[in-house]
């Protein structure tokens, strides 16, 4: 491993290991004059960590009902619906890469450590792991909600490096499909890759801990 300019590789999950939620996200608003003002009702602005209530209950603080009665109200005001049966059975539409899958698989059996660090919320844990065999994919699993930090905050990349026993934040490689969590990664000192096609991105990866 001293040979080698990088030790741990850390994955985010919606849009990298599973199908992105943001299109459908986005898509349970009806009325809203475009994607990205969808998004941000429902999300707040995502390239940050604030006290929107999403952030809220990303980071453990709010039940999501909470979130439910809040976001109701705003859309109301603007003259928006959300599709709320439609909410609830999105984790079950959204699809496994399973290139990406068998590619941390593959790391693992070459020695580089793996994570997975996603933002999500308590309340989904059991759906969302039911998706993927995270205990034999990763080495170790932080979910916001459970630690109380969220993507794009430095800090949670420095806890999941701080799992992984793995010291220097530039001997990791993380992979989001979120520009903003990168960043935030990368402030943290790790080296990022913005995630668009996971197939594309896999390649990037492979290039990366080759240079």
């Amino acid at each position: 491993m001293s040979e080698r300019r990088f030790d741990a590789v850390v994955f985010d999950l919606s849009g990298v290991v599973i199908t992105s939620a943001f299109d459908a996200i986005a898509e349970l608003v009806t009325g809203a004059e475009s994607r990205e003002v969808a998004l941000a009702l429902l999300l707040g602005p995502y390239d940050e960590d604030t006290d929107h209530m999403w952030h809220r209950v990303e980071r453990g603080e709010a039940p999501i009902v909470e979130w439910v009665t809040w976001v109701s109200a705003q859309a109301e005001g603007a003259g928006l619906t959300i599709d709320w049966a439609a909410f609830g059975t999105m984790m079950g539409r959204l699809a496994v890469h399973d290139a990406v899958i068998e590619r941390v698989r593959a790391l693992r059996v070459e020695g580089y450590r793996t994570a997975l660090c996603t933002n999500n919320v308590r309340e989904g844990s059991d759906a969302w792991r039911d998706r993927i065999p995270v205990d034999d994919l990763f080495d170790a699993v932080v979910d916001s909600s459970a630690v109380g930090m969220r993507k794009p905050d430095p800090r949670i990349y420095l806890h999941t490096l701080d799992l992984l026993g793995v010291a220097d934040p530039a001997r990791a490689v993380f992979l989001d499909d979120h520009p903003g969590n990168v960043a935030g990664a990368e402030r943290a000192g790790l080296a990022g890759i913005v995630v668009a096609d996971p197939a594309e991105a896999l390649v990037a990866l492979d290039l990366l801990l080759a240079s």
